[in-house]
C-alpha cells in the first residue's frame, strides 16, 4: 500500500522588474484596502538601485510580493511593503520572503531589518513575532485612515 504525503507547494522568491507593473498592482489591490503603492510609486521603486522588488512565485503565478529600501548611509533595511495574495496565505511565502529580505540585508552589510504594521493586522503581527521580529513601538495614526502602526525590528548577526 503506498502512503501519500502532503508537502507545501515550492515558492520561489526572485527579484522582479517592470515587466511585473501590472501583476504586482493586481496583487497590491487584492490584499490592501488602503495605503497601496501607487504604480508611480511602483515603478520607481522597480528601478531603483536602493529597492529590491521580489516576488513570490507559486509556478507561474504571483503570490506575493515585497519592497525592502536601502539607504547608502543606514545599515537598517526597511521592509516597506510585504503582500500575500488571500488565496495563499498559510503556504509559508511570507516567511520565505521576509527569509529572503534578511538574506539580502545581510549581503548589503545592514545589521537591522525593520517594518511598520497595522495594528488591525494580527495575523501580520503574529508572522513578524514567528519571523525573530520584536515590537519597538507604536506610531500613532500612521495610515491614511488613522490606523495606528508596530513599528517591527530585528537584528541581523
Amino acid at each position: 500500500m503506498k502512503v501519500q504525503t502532503t508537502s507545501k507547494p515550492s515558492v520561489v522568491c526572485r527579484r522582479v522588474d517592470l515587466n511585473m507593473t501590472d501583476a504586482l498592482i493586481g496583487l497590491e489591490n487584492a490584499c490592501f484596502e488602503c495605503d497601496r503603492i501607487s504604480r508611480r510609486n511602483l515603478r520607481r521603486l522597480l528601478c531603483s538601485p536602493s529597492a529590491l522588488c521580489i516576488g513570490a512565485f507559486l509556478g507561474k503565478e504571483l503570490t506575493g510580493s515585497m519592497v525592502v529600501l536601502f539607504r547608502s548611509n543606514s545599515s537598517v533595511a526597511r521592509i516597506y511593503s510585504l503582500a500575500v495574495s488571500p488565496h495563499a496565505r498559510g503556504l509559508g511565502i511570507g516567511k520565505r520572503m521576509i527569509a529572503k529580505a534578511e538574506q539580502e540585508a545581510r549581503a548589503r552589510k545592514c545589521r537591522c531589518l525593520r517594518l511598520e504594521v497595522r495594528l488591525d493586522n494580527p495575523a501580520a503581527i503574529r508572522l513578524y513575532e514567528r519571523c525573530g521580529l520584536t515590537h519597538t513601538k507604536v506610531l500613532p495614526e500612521y495610515y491614511e485612515d488613522g490606523t495606528n502602526a508596530l513599528v517591527f525590528w530585528k537584528e541581523l548577526d
